[in-house]
């Protein structure tokens, strides 16, 4: 199957499970998640979706099941809202690139805050020693 059609379905599928996810799903334990993307198998009868989880590790380990528990409701749903000949055997992944990047950027203002720090210090030893070289 050519490329660009399975690019092309996997972001009609990226956008209709996000909203499925939002819209549709009842359970209390999914919170906040986001689907970062999806990757289909060349033929279309598989789907992987990652998704990024926020949230204390309870409430990502709930989200989790609850995620794993409604797949069969969100193949359905898939099945139902996407014209293919075969609905795609789907599963779930953790996306961690946003975790990753959220720790780097707190490396980054962490860094950022220490080097103002080293600044401050040498301004006011070099005041320090300009005020006793006047004296």
């Amino acid at each position: 199957m050519s490329q660009l059609r399975v690019e092309k379905v996997q972001e009609l599928m990226k956008q209709e499970i996000s909203e499925i996810i939002l819209r549709e799903l009842k359970d209390p334990r999914i919170g906040f998640v986001t689907v970062t993307s999806v990757e289909c198998t060349g033929d279309l009868r598989e789907a992987k979706i990652y998704v990024s989880l926020m949230g204390s590790e309870k409430q990502v380990k709930d989200c989790w099941a609850g995620l794993q528990s409604s797949l069969g409701f969100i193949r359905r749903e898939i099945g139902q809202r996407i014209r293919l000949r075969f609905t795609p055997e789907i599963s779930f992944a953790l996306d961690k690139s946003l975790d990753y990047s959220a720790h780097i950027q707190e490396l980054l203002l962490k860094i950022q805050k220490d080097e103002q720090q080293k600044e401050t210090v040498a301004q006011e030893s070099q005041a320090e020693s300009q005020a006793k070289e006047d004296n």
